[in-house]
């Protein structure tokens, strides 16, 4: 076998086309634009490069032919915040062979020791943690865009390695075809109404206040919960719907407001995957046309929940239920849709998974993330579940 650096456009397209010859006979699996993986590894396009590294190597057996592959990196923010300096690994695939996973992870380890890291996360991403997050470990069926899908044996192969789980995640689904119960309704209906409450969905033309408030929402919301908290702008919100503007419904993302003050958003997008199923990761001009004929089709049957959040003084009190309840009304008016799926709630988060479970969603797959210890003397500690 042999470890190859990726450095140029040749080994830049084997790192891509490796998981094309890992999932060529698997179904299910649904090939990300190529370009969206790469935008990961170019500094002008990721922002953790102003604060981060990272490296990539693909994996040959003696013929040449692609066998694995896997990238390292660190976000210099974040990896001292531990017990333990710590990276992350991610972006594996690997036939099902012990030897040559190992010498993936071998690879990843070895360059993250190299540059002062005592421990690795994986697989994440080298961003925010709602792409490419996790190991699917159950519920081995469609993927959502940009969530993780890996073969069943990928997890003997983490833990034979000697990772171990550092958090678990579900993933939710809402079979929206079924009623909502009474009782939910009467809630949901109840706190709509309540005065002083509005519920408004995005719109284009109104996308600069909405920017502007989804961000206000977001940093106060997240900014006492997530580790290393960055705040977003209201300019990368907008550039991300502008990027997403061909699949966008305006009605599928929303803010609650209280007296005039926003005080909760939900965002959900229309599940891409179901197109990109059909393109095997590219985005040239004859899968461009294929991309709109198959949207005009109504391809897209599944909507995918990207994230649900409330400010900590309107928490706990139903507003999660109003959204549900708003789009739900949505869906009458698109009965082509039927389902949604929420990703991720993580272990240590059970107030959130508790909202979720609220809303008549049920766990449909779980995904962990492991964490391996360079000195493996040290004692291992799962991590610490909120309240």
């Amino acid at each position: 076998m042999k470890i190859v650096r990726v450095t140029d456009r040749k080994t830049r397209k084997r790192f891509h086309d490796t998981a094309r010859v890992i999932y060529k006979n698997d179904p299910v699996w649904v090939c990300p634009l190529d370009k969206d993986i790469e935008s990961i590894f170019t500094p002008s396009r990721n922002p953790y490069f102003n604060h981060g590294e990272a490296e990539r190597w693909i994996l040959e057996d003696e013929n040449g032919k692609l066998i694995g592959r896997v990238a390292a990196f660190i976000d210099h923010n974040l990896a001292p915040t531990y017990d333990q300096p710590t990276g992350g690994m991610g972006f594996f695939e690997c036939i099902n062979s012990q030897q040559a996973a190992d010498w993936l992870f071998d690879t990843a380890r070895e360059w993250l020791r190299e540059r002062g890291m005592e421990a690795m996360d994986g697989p994440v991403n080298f961003g925010e943690t709602d792409k490419y997050w996790g190991l699917l470990v159950d519920g081995f069926t469609h993927p959502s865009f940009d969530v993780p899908y890996h073969p069943p044996y990928y997890r003997e192969l983490f833990e034979k390695y000697g990772f171990r789980v550092w958090y678990n995640m579900e993933g939710f689904h809402l079979d929206i075809t079924e009623p909502l119960s009474d009782r939910f309704r009467k809630i949901a209906e109840w706190v709509a109404a309540k005065p002083g409450y509005s519920f408004l969905h995005f719109t284009w033309k109104g996308q600069d206040k909405f920017t502007a408030d989804f961000a206000a929402v977001f940093n106060e919301a997240w900014a006492s919960f997530k580790t290393n908290f960055e705040p977003l702008k209201p300019e990368y919100i907008k550039e991300v719907l502008r990027t997403a503007k061909p699949i966008v419904d305006e009605e599928f993302i929303w803010l609650a407001y209280h007296e005039d003050k926003p005080i909760a958003i939900y965002l959900m997008f229309p599940d891409v995957n179901q197109i990109f199923k059909h393109l095997n990761g590219k985005m040239h001009l004859i899968n461009m046309i294929k991309f709109l004929w198959l949207k005009k089709r109504k391809t897209m049957t599944r909507a995918k929940g990207l994230l649900m959040g409330v400010i900590p003084k309107f928490q706990n009190l139903g507003i999660e239920s109003a959204f549900i309840l708003h789009v739900r009304e949505v869906f009458k008016r698109k009965p082509h849709y039927t389902e949604v799926e929420f990703s991720w709630v993580a272990d240590y988060n059970p107030k959130m998974r508790k909202i979720f479970v609220s809303i008549g969603s049920v766990p449909a797959k779980k995904y962990s993330c492991y964490r391996y210890l360079f000195d493996r003397t040290k004692e291992f500690k799962r991590h610490p579940i909120g309240e």
